[in-house]
């Protein structure tokens, strides 16, 4: 089942659904690589872990807020509460969610060298917690972005999410809901962003290798046509409800218009 939408799908940003997707998509961009990149090189998925716990401001995005829970009677005010033989209020208990230690894993994408075993370009994909200023994974982040730039590793950013605080700094590039940036090694701070809209389909990125060779191709609409696929996510979508988080009213009437001809709504 194909997924509804040109190009992103904004119903896989919902940080519930948001890490199986993440995992897939690097996973999948790793076996796009490889096709082209071997014998010389390589590509490997990688993992950033870090704990977040209730201290961390990037924690709702990833587990949801303490709500009371309903025992299954009926729900009463205080003012109705059964009183005691002496008419005094008597407390009933409820069920809440307790927090804990989260340990997060993030997956990235590193393009290695054969025979030097060099990394030559790192290609990461934002989670929603490298959105929010300062949580643990925007700090986390960023300091693994700060050793690349400052490094002789080329740097490839994929940012499939509305939400959040942009890393990039906004410049003269078009208005857009999503970007791919590549910076490479040798042109630093200068670097190459995609500006996508919803309503396109995904790019052809250009991967770049070390100096002499040829760049590799990552078509990333193929990549997410083929997650929504196998991760049957078109049986997991409840498309009658708005996608979390919500579109601006623009896109959400051509969502809405859309999925209407679809027959999903």
């Amino acid at each position: 089942m194909a997924s509804p939408y040109p190009g992103m799908d904004p119903y896989l940003e919902d940080p519930f659904r948001w890490p199986g997707f993440h995992s897939l998509l690097a996973g999948e961009i790793m076996a796009a690589l490889n096709r082209q990149l071997v014998p010389d090189y390589y590509a490997n998925v990688e993992e950033r872990v870090y704990i977040s716990d209730e201290t961390d401001i990037g924690r709702k995005t990833i587990i949801p807020d303490v709500r009371i829970i309903p025992t299954g009677r009926k729900t009463r005010t205080r003012r109705e509460k059964t009183s005691s033989a002496a008419g005094t209020l008597v407390c009933e208990p409820v069920e809440v969610t307790t927090m804990f230690d989260e340990e997060i894993h993030e997956s990235f994408v590193k393009v290695i060298e054969r025979n030097s075993r060099q990394v030559v370009t790192v290609i990461e994909i934002l989670s929603p917690t490298n959105k929010v200023e300062g949580s643990r994974g925007r700090d986390q982040y960023e300091q693994k972005r700060n050793e690349v730039l400052n490094s002789e590793t080329h740097w490839v950013e994929i940012d499939l999410l509305r939400m959040g605080e942009p890393l990039l700094v906004r410049e003269l590039y078009p208005d857009c809901e999503y970007t791919v940036h590549v910076s490479r090694a040798g042109r630093r701070p200068r670097g190459t962003v995609w500006p996508i809209r919803l309503i396109e389909s995904l790019p052809a990125v250009l991967i770049p290798l070390k100096v002499g060779d040829p760049d590799a191709s990552l078509d990333l609409q193929p990549l997410v046509n083929s997650i929504y696929d196998r991760g049957a996510y078109g049986y997991q979508i409840d498309y009658r409800n708005p996608p979390v988080p919500p579109l601006p009213t623009g896109l959400e009437k051509w969502s809405n218009k859309l999925l209407k001809q679809k027959k999903l709504r």
